[in-house]
This record gives C-alpha cells, sequence and structure tokens, in this order.
C-alpha cells in the first residue's frame, strides 16, 4: 500500500560570509575556493575555517574549472522528476588546485567510457545564479587521464 501525502517545506538558508563569496562567484561563472594558512589545503567550496586545524580560511583561491574524475556512479534508475535521462554519470571531481572534490554530472562522454582519472571541465550554466547548478556539468577536455597517483587520497 501507498499513501501520498503532498507537502511542501519553507525555508531560508543563510550562508556564511564564506560561503556567500563562494556563491557569488558562481554567479559570476568563477569558482572561488579558500586556502588553510596553516596546512595548505584549499577548499571548494570554502567552510570559512579549516576542520583540520581550525583556523578562519580567508585567503581566496580562484579555481580554474578543470579537474579529476576520482569516483563515480552511473544512475539507471529513473525516479519522478528527473531531468537527465538514465543512464547517466555522476561524479566526484578534483578540481585542479582543491584538496576536496565537487559532486556534478559527467556529459558529452558515454556513460560507458567515463573512468577514474578522467580529465574534465566545467561547462557553465546558460543562465548563471548563485548555486551549484550554474556549473551545468562536465565534459571531458581531451588531456590524458591524470596519474593516479596524483587522485589516490580522494579515492
Amino acid at each position: 500500500m501507498i499513501v501520498e501525502r503532498p507537502i511542501h517545506v519553507d525555508y531560508t538558508a543563510s550562508p556564511g560570509a564564506a560561503q556567500a563569496r563562494f556563491l557569488k562567484g558562481m554567479e559570476q561563472g568563477r569558482i572561488l575556493a579558500e586556502r588553510c594558512p596553516k596546512c595548505g589545503k584549499v577548499y571548494c567550496p570554502p567552510r570559512g575555517s579549516c576542520p583540520t586545524d581550525g583556523v578562519p580560511t580567508a585567503e581566496q583561491v580562484e579555481l580554474s574549472g578543470k579537474g579529476t574524475v576520482t569516483t563515480f556512479c552511473v544512475v539507471n534508475i529513473p525516479f519522478a522528476g528527473q531531468a537527465v535521462e538514465c543512464p547517466y554519470v555522476s561524479a566526484s571531481v578534483l578540481l585542479d588546485g582543491a584538496d576536496i572534490p565537487l559532486f556534478g554530472l559527467i556529459q558529452e562522454i558515454p556513460w560507458e567510457e567515463v573512468r577514474m582519472g578522467l580529465r574534465v571541465e566545467a561547462v557553465w550554466a546558460d543562465e548563471l545564479k548563485p548555486t551549484l547548478e550554474s556549473i551545468k556539468y562536465y565534459r571531458p577536455t581531451g588531456e590524458p587521464d591524470a596519474d593516479y597517483d596524483t587522485y589516490k587520497g580522494h579515492v
């Protein structure tokens, strides 16, 4: 037995200063991260502080939008309201210069050719907004695959 009940939740989220700068960057077609002054790790999206060292991260770093697929999943199960036809690929993308990956779609390549180490670049949406949806998806760059040693800590 399935019982359907409509539900609607209204809420407002207020990002902190670091997240607000990141989201403003997304709206401008820029990927902004922050570097920890102690360990040097670059966080994207920025958190405002380093979770390892507990110190503020004020130094801004602009990332190019190119990166490496570290892990991925082929989605074969349709669901209500989906915007992409199955099968499609969701992946963790370690942007060049960042120390944590972002999650996004991989397109412009057959799903069966997606692999760990694939070099990709961000494709921006036609209408930029202050959200991660401003990156429509990632596509292959045509560069040789990244060496496993360059991303093995993110698998």
